[in-house]
C-alpha cells in the first residue's frame, strides 16, 4: 500500500504564504494556507488504498484553524520536519516514512495545490504502481513541482543536491533520478499557489473549497478599483 505523504508547514501568521502580502495581511495568508491544507488532507483522506501521512514544520496547536486541522489529521503518523534547508527537510521525510514503513512507495505532495482531488492522487498512486515506473514527478507551472512519487522513497537522497523553488527545480529534479537509474514517469503539470496571481486562478478550479472560500473572503475586503 502507497504511503501519501503530506509535507506542511503550520498556517502560522507571518510564517506561510508571504507572497501573498500585499493584498493579505499576515494573517488573512496563514488563513489561506490552512484553507488550502485541510482541502488536500481532505482528498487524500478520500483516496482510497493508501496510508496517509503528515511531515509537519511547526506545530498545529499555534496556526490558523488549528483544532480543525489537528482533527483532520487524526490517526495519521506526524513526522517532524528536520534538516537546515528545504530539500534535506524533503529527503528526511522520506527516509522516515522509509524507516517506518519499510519496503512500501511513497507519493509526496504539499499543500500547495488545493485543486487536487482524490481521484487525481489515486491516478497518481496508480501510475507510480507500473511495472515500467520506479518513480513519478508532477511538475508545477513554475517550473517546480508538485508531486514526487519513489518505489523506494531511499532514493529522495537525491533531493539534496537539487536547488528548490527555482524556475529548474522539476528539470533538475527530474535528471537527478534519472541520474540514479530510476524510470521517471510524468504526472499531469498543476499550477502551485505562490503568489496572489496563482490564488485567484487556482480558487476559481475549486470554486467550492475552503481555499476558494479564504480567497473569496479576502476579495471581498479590497478596495474597488484596488487588486483583484
Amino acid at each position: 500500500m502507497t504511503v501519501l505523504l503530506v509535507v506542511a508547514k503550520a498556517p502560522v501568521a507571518g510564517a506561510v504564504k508571504t507572497r501573498l502580502c500585499p493584498p493579505a495581511t499576515p494573517a488573512q495568508a496563514a488563513r489561506i494556507a490552512a484553507a488550502a491544507l485541510r482541502d488536500t488532507l481532505d482528498a487524500v483522506a478520500a483516496t482510497p488504498g493508501v496510508t496517509p501521512a503528515l511531515a509537519l514544520a511547526g506545530r498545529l496547536a499555534d496556526a490558523e484553524d488549528g483544532a480543525q486541522l489537528t482533527a483532520a489529521v487524526a490517526g495519521w503518523p506526524v513526522l517532524p520536519q528536520r534538516g537546515d534547508d528545504f530539500a534535506a527537510r524533503l529527503a528526511h521525510a522520506h527516509a522516515d516514512v522509509a524507516a517506518a514503513y519499510p519496503g512500501r512507495p511513497v507519493l509526496q505532495i504539499g499543500m500547495d495545490t488545493p485543486q487536487l482531488t482524490a481521484a487525481r492522487l489515486a491516478a497518481a498512486v496508480r501510475r507510480l504502481a507500473a511495472p515500467t515506473t520506479d518513480a513519478v514527478l508532477g511538475r508545477a507551472a513554475d517550473g517546480g513541482w508538485w508531486a514526487l512519487g519513489l518505489r523506494d522513497p531511499r532514493h529522495a537522497a537525491v533531493l539534496r543536491a537539487v536547488p528548490m523553488s527555482t524556475p529548474a527545480t522539476g528539470r533538475l529534479t527530474s535528471a537527478a533520478l534519472a541520474g540514479r537509474g530510476l524510470r521517471v514517469g510524468s504526472l499531469p503539470v498543476l499550477r502551485d499557489v505562490d503568489g496572489w496571481t496563482d490564488a485567484l486562478a487556482v480558487a476559481d478550479l475549486v470554486p467550492d473549497g475552503r481555499f476558494a472560500g479564504e480567497v473569496a473572503a479576502l476579495r471581498r475586503t479590497l478596495v474597488p478599483g484596488g487588486l483583484r
